[in-house]
């Protein structure tokens, strides 16, 4: 008896430890006049924000529900706000409508809704948030900034004749050129990726080129002739995805959360990224999908579907579509800072270099560091950080260059010079898990992982992927993404016909390329530990493996099925071609 009252007291005792405040919320959208039909409702999810955000405890569990049907959500009343994005165009401010700063333990339920977005927004960002879960939902915009051109006539003498869908607002510019518009902004496409139109695979060989529209006139409605357009790969039928070099606003962006899930969500266009995480910890991704809403397009984003710039914890995705980016299903990696002036033994002055990467914070207090040249990317001196703060400008936002202190001396080496030294973050990495999910028919590469931490990519679909269907990279030169892996399994995955075409970095089906100037001087080894086992390979070409600068490679137990879908094409005539590798063990 006495036990059991000192256990009741015990249950007492931390029941009154727990915030008496925590309750859960459930917030029904159509109560708030958020609702489906053809209006604006973005006037009103900015009200319901500001009059119910101040209202709840972060102790709360909230639910936002909405019933199904389609929503429609302009620019106009979009909220306002300054924030830097990595791996896109940093346009300032961004216009949001879904903007979650600050929410905790928030479900946001949108009951099977299709959310279609009109200008160039933001759709949902959650920033400085934990425990969040956005599900059961989809995404689109009224009219994409990336259109589908259908080859009506193309010869290299008369030029190419192509005929618009009835949804595309497009005139001839002051300029001579076709230029697109829904009213709130004009584009002028300038580069293209041709799909067959029968199949929905990227055409073979025609790679991405530019589309001139100079000179242009309209035949018929939507239908125009290009005298300046002229290539010879273009065939009637094929439909070419022309669009600009921008990239301003992800679908989906999270900013320094904590534990994100989001289950059932599809986008099926995004002007950027379909989902960008940075400086997120622990994102979990269930039945997402960047995929077409129907047969019409043939493209989905403009960059990767999803993208993790330094995050840590656990990243995973499962069970997604991934198809008609214009990039990489996944990418995850860190990212490099650039060493621009030693102030002494102790202090430097470190700065982004990447114009679509700066602005966000990079390193905190006790994050361990590593130096890396960047000439043979060799990495050395580990140290701590004993303090950072912005240099350049008052505070993190929008700033590029860092002052950091650290808790022991430097080594003599890390000094600016011709060589150049990066930084890079060794806290900020996370564990990755990709598996079950299908990747097909979208431009240059499949998958890419840049984590020294356990990464796993398992049982995945890659379906004729225009270049390379697993890409291991890390580059302090050009794109400044760090990471090399450490400890990478790639097993019972299926690659289906891959690489009709050739992108940046895409030696082989997988291909293993760090960017490395000077490989020749290379003493260490970038990549470490990687297995490639059990997989499936259809091909049509040689290339199935391509490494460089990696100790300790096993390719063994593949099943190799050949095709003769299309014809070989690539320079790389070798199955297997490993470059400064040892510790190679291959079946």
């Amino acid at each position: 008896m006495k036990l059991r009252l000192q256990a009741l007291t015990l249950l007492l005792l931390l029941a009154s430890l727990l915030p008496a405040a925590a309750r859960k919320v459930v917030f029904h959208m159509e109560d708030y006049g958020i609702r489906p039909g053809e209006f604006d409702n973005t006037g009103l999810v900015q009200k319901f924000l500001r009059e119910q955000g101040g209202t709840l405890s972060p102790d709360d569990r909230v639910v936002l529900k909405f019933r199904s049907g389609t929503y429609h959500f302009y620019d106009r009343e979009a909220a306002e706000r300054e924030v830097y994005i990595s791996n896109h165009d940093q346009w300032q401010p961004r216009r949001i409508v879904f903007d979650f700063n600050g929410w905790h333990n928030l479900t946001f339920d949108g009951g099977g809704a299709l959310f279609i977005f009109h200008g160039v927004v933001v759709p949902f960002a959650l920033s400085h948030s934990s425990g969040c879960t956005l599900r059961n939902f989809s995404v689109d915009y009224a009219q994409p900034r990336m259109v589908p051109m259908e080859i009506l006539e193309s010869d290299t003498l008369r030029g190419t004749t192509f005929r618009l869908p009835g949804w595309v607002k497009a005139s001839i510019g002051d300029d001579g050129a076709l230029w697109t518009s829904d009213g709130e902004f004009r584009d002028r496409p300038v580069a293209g990726m041709a799909f067959d139109a029968a199949t929905s695979h990227l055409v073979y060989r025609a790679g991405e080129f530019g589309v001139d529209t100079r000179g242009a006139e309209e035949l018929s409605p939507n239908v125009f002739r290009a005298p300046r357009w002229r290539n010879a790969a273009l065939r009637p039928g094929m439909v070419v995805a022309a669009r600009t070099w921008n990239r301003p606003t992800p679908a989906i962006f999270l900013n320094e959360d904590r534990n994100t899930t989001v289950r059932n969500v599809r986008v099926h266009y995004a002007y950027g990224m379909g989902l960008l995480a940075q400086r997120c910890e622990n994102v979990t991704l269930r039945g997402f999908s960047v995929c077409l809403r129907d047969r019409s397009r043939f493209f989905t984003t403009h960059a990767d579907a999803t993208h993790f710039s330094q995050c840590k914890g656990r990243i995973v995705s499962t069970r997604g579509l991934y198809e008609g980016m214009m990039d990489d299903a996944i990418n995850v990696h860190g990212v490099y800072l650039k060493l621009r002036e030693r102030i002494d033994d102790r202090t430097l002055l470190c700065a982004f270099e990447h114009e679509q990467a700066y602005g966000f914070p990079w390193g905190n207090t006790g994050d361990s560091v590593q130096f890396i040249r960047s000439r043979t990317m060799e990495t050395f001196g580990k140290n701590a950080i004993a303090a950072i703060r912005p240099h350049d400008r008052r505070e993190l936002l929008g700033m590029r260059v860092f002052r950091i202190e650290f808790e022991r001396p430097l080594p003599a080496e890390v000094r600016e010079g011709e060589e150049g030294i990066g930084l890079e973050n060794l806290t900020w990495h996370p564990e990755v898990y990709f598996a079950r999910n299908v990747v097909r028919n979208n431009r240059a590469r499949g998958a890419l992982f840049s984590s020294p931490r356990r990464t796993v990519c398992e049982r995945n679909l890659f379906d004729h992927v225009s270049g390379s269907a697993i890409l291991l990279c890390g580059d302090c030169n050009g794109w400044y993404e760090s990471g090399a892996c450490e400890d990478l399994v790639i097993r019972k995955n299926k690659f289906v016909n891959c690489m009709t075409n050739y992108f940046q970095f895409t030696n082989a089906v997988i291909s293993i390329y760090p960017e490395i100037p000077d490989l020749a001087a290379q003493r260490q080894y970038f990549h470490r530990n990687i297995r490639i086992e059990d997989n499936d390979f259809t091909y049509f070409d040689r290339p199935l493996l391509y490494a460089k600068s990696v100790d300790g490679l096993t390719f063994r137990r593949n099943r190799l099925r050949p095709s003769d879908e299309f014809a070989p094409f690539h320079w790389n005539t070798e199955s297997v071609r490993l470059e400064h590798v040892r510790n190679a063990e291959v079946e």
